[in-house]
């Protein structure tokens, strides 16, 4: 049974740079076998594309809520959109 893959957005906030953030969030894309990016904002955020099945999304947004032992996340927003069709789970700088 095929799973058709989902998209979304989320913005974590609080202090989620200089932090190992974005690292920590590709090895856990990587782990659930999600494609997508990752990246540091201007306002301190991150914001993460995401794409698999719907399980595995819910599971990193999950663990966007808490990040990395040195990460202090006050907010998580994830937001549905289409599918870009990434491959891999790049790191953005």
């Amino acid at each position: 049974m095929t799973t058709t893959p989902e998209h979304r957005t989320i913005h974590v906030y609080g202090r989620v740079q200089g932090v190992f953030f974005r690292q920590s969030t590709q090895q856990q894309a990587h782990r659930l076998g999600l494609t997508g990016t990752v990246r540091n904002n201007p306002d301190g955020s991150v914001t993460i594309q995401a794409e698999g099945p719907a399980e595995a999304l819910n599971r990193l947004e999950a663990w966007c809520q808490q990040g990395p032992p040195a990460a202090n996340v006050t907010r998580v927003t994830p937001v549905p959109g289409p599918v870009e069709g990434y491959t891999g789970f790049q790191i953005e700088r």
